[in-house]
Parts: structure tokens; sequence; C-alpha cells
């Protein structure tokens, strides 16, 4: 990409974003950033106990990751977030302007599958139908592209890269 954007890497759990997030941050030669790493501890517990999170719950991420993308507006990231709602999305931009959304899709019985072949990962595959039933995809008036999560991470990350690239035409 010409000019370093801050990516959003956003999908359901179990889409391959903490696989396709650093992939695509080193394909861009950009940092990258976990978004899981932004919950406080009492989202993680919540999770972890099969409970799914209230918009009250995700604000304070949101925030977090939203600052962490506005420090490097103009130099480019990635960072992981499901941002699964429009209004999610809204607030991310409200921080990072300039931020630009990869919308990992698949099929749900293969997203199912790879949940469950995650090992200490505290998302449960009880909250995967929360997760698709939550999901707001991009809208047409917003910058991002979505990429299907079939295949290897790394046919994935190449997909990704050429779609991005796509958005600068």
């Amino acid at each position: 990409m010409s000019t370093p954007h801050v990516v959003v890497v956003m999908g359901v759990a179990g889409t391959g974003k903490t696989t396709i997030g650093p992939l695509l941050a080193d394909a861009l030669g950009v940092p990258y950033a976990e978004g899981d790493d932004f919950h406080p501890p009492a989202n993680i517990a919540k999770m972890s106990a099969g409970t799914p999170l209230d918009d009250a719950d995700r604000w304070p991420w949101l925030d977090a990751i939203g600052q962490w993308a506005h420090g490097r507006a103009g130099l480019g990231g990635v960072v992981s977030s499901s941002a699964l709602k429009r209004v999610y999305r809204d607030r991310l931009r409200a921080e990072a302007p300039g931020a630009v959304f990869l919308h990992l899709t698949g099929d749900r019985s293969l997203i199912e599958r790879r949940m469950a072949d995650r090992k200490g990962h505290f998302m449960p595959t009880a909250l995967l139908d929360s997760q698709f039933s939550t999901l707001q995809p991009l809208g047409e008036d917003e910058a991002g592209v979505a990429v299907d999560v079939s295949g290897t991470p790394e046919e994935i990350t190449e997909r990704a890269v050429a779609a991005l690239r796509r958005l600068e035409n």
C-alpha cells in the first residue's frame, strides 16, 4: 500500500484475525497489535465463562484499540478487533478516521471447526452463534474489504493484500 493505512482485521471469533493480522502486518511492513490484548481482565473472564460481552463491556476496549490506531495514523499498522457492529466500527473511526477494515468472512462450519482446534483461547465455540447474530457486514460506505478465510493463512493474506491495494485505486 502506498500510504500506510491502519487496517482493522475484523470478523467473528475463529476467522483467523490473530493469524492473519501479523502476516498482513509483515506483508505491509507495519506493526501489529493483538486486539484481545486491549480487553480488560473482566471482559476476558466474562467470555471465558461463556457469557457474551454487552456494549458497555466493549466501549473501553474499542476506545483503547481506537487510541492505538490513532497513534499509528500516517505510519500504518494492523490491529485485530471483532468490530461486529457498525456502531463499533463507527467508534473506532471516531478515534482513527483513516482506518480501513479487512472483514474476514467464512462458512460457519469451517469457522467452528477452526475454533474447536484452537488451544488455550478464552473464546468458547458456544459463543459463535452470538457472534454471527451480532455481525453486521461492512456497509458500502465503509472503507474496507471482505476476504474469504478458506485456504491457508498465506493464501488468505495474499488475497487480503490484493484487496486492500484495490482500495487505493
